[in-house]
């Protein structure tokens, strides 16, 4: 008997992953996500905010057969990027989904400009951390109890010269490593509404 997956219908290999443009019909579905995921979620509001601002932000869903399983979104300041959020929702951890997210999200702020990215993560997050390293992110600091709602504090990463082809080349090295699981590719800078 297959399990019973109280979000949703049971994961499955037969559809692609889909990473394209986030749109303000995909925010009820990602609340879902983000409510299981973090312990203060963004709100309704906030992501339509953000999505009002396509000049100097970036945000992107994973989507399979219709459903989102994922998404990331960047603030664009002058040349600078900064990731606002990742999420995957758990059960569909581990099988590439935040790498593809990351990549796609790094790649249209490159196309955008950006010489640079930071990021903040909790201390313990190790698994995001490792992913964030394989990025070329490294640490610079720390920001304390930057999550209070987990008395946490977070880990500031940077990672730069990201406009460099060498750079291109390590993160389309690490996509190559998930791509035999089916991910489509949308254009990131067309949007639907």
């Amino acid at each position: 008997m297959a399990p019973s997956w109280p979000w949703g219908k049971a994961p499955t290999d037969r559809e692609a992953v889909v990473i394209g443009p986030m749109t303000r019909r995909h925010v009820p579905e990602l609340l879902a996500i983000e409510t299981r995921v973090f312990p203060r979620p963004w709100t309704s509001n906030l992501y339509y905010s953000e999505l009002a601002q396509p000049s100097s932000r970036i945000y992107l869903v994973a989507t399979r057969a219709g459903e989102v399983v994922g998404y990331i979104g960047c603030m664009l300041v002058i040349d600078e990027g900064h990731i606002t959020t990742v999420a995957v929702a758990p059960e569909w951890h581990r099988r590439g989904i935040a790498t593809r997210l990351l990549h796609a999200v790094v790649s249209a702020a490159i196309d955008r400009g950006a010489k640079s990215l930071t990021l903040e993560v909790r201390m313990t997050n190790n698994g995001a951390q490792e992913l964030y390293h394989a990025f070329g992110f490294v640490p610079v600091g720390i920001r304390k109890n930057y999550y209070p709602e987990v008395n946490e504090d977070g880990l500031v990463m940077w990672a730069s010269d990201i406009d460099k082809p060498e750079y291109r080349e390590r993160i389309d090295a690490l996509l190559t490593k998930v791509e035999a699981t089916g991910v489509e590719r949308r254009d990131v800078a067309a949007s639907d509404g």
